[in-house]
């Protein structure tokens, strides 16, 4: 039997978690400032006279203001000169400013009112020109863009990516710390949730005590949640009907959750019972292509010579070529921060150069349909110096977890 896979109870596992965020502290008002202050430079860089910020990531990234998007417009403007405001409606006003990080002015609209108009007012109020350019957050929602364009068809609406990405995808010393408690809170999930694996056990009771499990260390529940058994595994995202716990099976899982905003998101694969020797080879080859990927991963370095660097290694392996099966379907990584899924990306075609304060997941898949996929994935942020690990790749598969290194 693999090592740490099995032979403990759900009661046992979880009772040897324990809180790991205690004392852990959000992001501060000075470092929200920094983050404006940024902006409105990077605004005057690329000639745009503000900044809309819908509800969503991009409004918490600059004011702390957590929102969720809705057909409601809320969303603060930022201009290139100036102080930051917000756009809500009237009977949200005091949710708004009960919520409020960084403080400004709340400027509110009726339900019989046009937010756009109000929009169009507060530009005109900072001495906006009729033809300006207005950047907006990616995730400003198309019926906002349309209001806007309506009403001010002269306007410039122009997408923010080069300030809102210029910005959040490099990560300052309290986002790191905040994203390295999340990983080392799903790692230990990890731990628990392998443990108590028994043959014939559902992927939602294994989700379930998933939740729980980051419950008990301290985050709200898991963000999200992928389980997956046996052929099952081969399908990057999950199945419609995910089968039972079989022994032999590879098992793939792929969890992560939150602390103040930040994310985990960490993959484990091995093996329910006695690895094959199809099973080893190919958990060693990922292991393997993985390594491969951090040790491309230089300052300077474009984004696409990382998920090269793993391509070519499975290329030599007989996987592949390109996004062929078997082998590596999908990018080799992704940025994460406040979003699972951020700027910039391992991907071909990102040629971001590499720089400090970037932050990555590195999960160079192999699928081989029909018999099982796996994924080793763990995330990594870029020093002056070079990658360094949030969580340590997994040991060996007869030892995923190095309990006995």
């Amino acid at each position: 039997m693999t090592l740490g896979i099995g032979g403990s109870s759900r009661e046992a596992a979880l009772a040897g978690l324990h809180r790991m965020n205690d004392g852990v502290a959000p992001i501060g008002l000075d470092e929200y400032r920094a983050r404006i202050a940024r902006a409105q430079a990077l605004l005057r860089e690329q000639g745009l006279a503000a900044l809309y910020l819908h509800a969503g990531t991009s409004l918490r990234y600059f004011s702390g203001l957590v929102w969720r998007s809705s057909e409601r417009l809320v969303g603060a403007l930022l201009p290139a000169e100036g102080e930051l405001e917000y756009l809500a409606p009237a009977f949200e006003e005091g949710t708004v400013r009960g919520y409020q990080v960084v403080p400004g002015a709340i400027h509110t609209w009726h339900e019989h009112e046009s937010p756009y108009e109000l929009v169009l007012q507060r530009l005109t109020a900072h001495g906006v020109a009729a033809d300006a350019r207005l950047g907006l957050c990616e995730s400003t929602p198309f019926f906002t863009v349309d209001g806007l364009r309506q009403l001010a068809p002269q306007l410039q609406l122009v997408n923010a990516k080069a300030v809102t990405a210029g910005c959040r995808m490099r990560k300052s010393a309290s986002e790191i710390a905040l994203m390295q408690c999340a990983h080392d809170m799903t790692l230990a999930v990890h731990k628990a949730v392998a443990s108590m694996l028994y043959e014939g056990i559902s992927a939602a009771e294994v989700e379930d005590f998933i939740d729980e499990a980051h419950r008990r260390v301290g985050a709200s529940g898991s963000y999200f949640c992928i389980v997956l058994f046996g052929p099952d595994s081969a399908f990057p995202h999950g199945v419609k009907t995910p089968k039972a716990l079989q022994r032999g099976d590879m098992v793939l899982i792929d969890t992560g959750c939150l602390v103040h905003g930040y994310m985990s998101d960490i993959t484990r694969s091995y093996v329910f019972g006695e690895p094959t020797a199809r099973q080893r080879e190919i958990w060693n080859v990922e292991k393997a292509a993985q390594a491969a990927a951090f040790a491309a991963a230089r300052p300077g370095v474009p984004c696409e010579a990382v998920d090269a660097a793993a391509r070519q290694y499975l290329e030599a392996q007989g996987l592949g070529p390109g996004y062929a099966l078997p082998g590596l379907p999908h990018r080799t990584g992704h940025g994460i921060g406040l979003d699972i899924h951020e700027w910039p990306y391992l991907v071909g075609g990102d040629r971001t150069p590499l720089a400090a304060g970037m932050c990555f997941s590195n999960e160079p898949m192999i699928c081989v349909p029909g018999e099982f996929g796996i994924r080793h994935e763990d995330h990594f942020y870029m020093t002056e110096q070079g990658p360094r690990w949030f969580t340590q790749p997994a040991h060996s598969i007869d030892d995923p977890f190095g309990i006995a290194a």
